[in-house]
């Protein structure tokens, strides 16, 4: 089972990219199950309740962080990759990161939309490609 969570903070581009990662995820014939919280700086505490949880064999991570005109920015974008990143290694996670951190919301839209970068779709080919990894490996 995949999970695929989800920061909801922009609802227009959670959807273009939760769309794109379902689709990924269904065209490859993959089960998963979707996660929603409010925003980027709580998917690593998400993360780490589903890692927990033990129901899952990989990850797909989406959210986007847009420049605005304070510090929160770098503060929400260090945090977040710091914690997803401690537990990627941690718990020898398979995961797949579509978090956009951009400068505004034209770059997220770009990223997102899956006829041009499709980050979300290519989060969930990554997740895949490191969970056959990690079977791989494991032999």
């Amino acid at each position: 089972m995949i999970l695929i969570l989800e920061a909801r903070f922009y609802d227009d581009l959670a959807d273009m990219a939760l769309n794109a990662a379902k689709k990924t995820l269904e065209d490859e014939g993959e089960a998963y199950e979707v996660v929603t919280v409010p925003g980027a700086l709580e998917i690593p505490a998400a993360l780490s309740l589903a890692v927990k949880s033990g129901r899952y064999n990989a990850y797909v991570l989406l959210g986007a962080v847009i420049r605005g005109e304070t510090t929160h920015y770098d503060v929400v974008c260090d945090n977040a990759m710091r914690g997803i990143y401690r537990l990627v290694l941690d718990h020898d996670l398979a995961l797949g990161n579509g978090i956009q951190t951009c400068e505004s919301k034209d770059q997220v839209l770009q990223r997102f939309d899956p006829a041009q970068k499709d980050k979300a779709g290519g989060a969930a080919r990554a997740a895949l490609h490191m969970l056959r990894l990690k079977r791989d490996l494991a032999e």
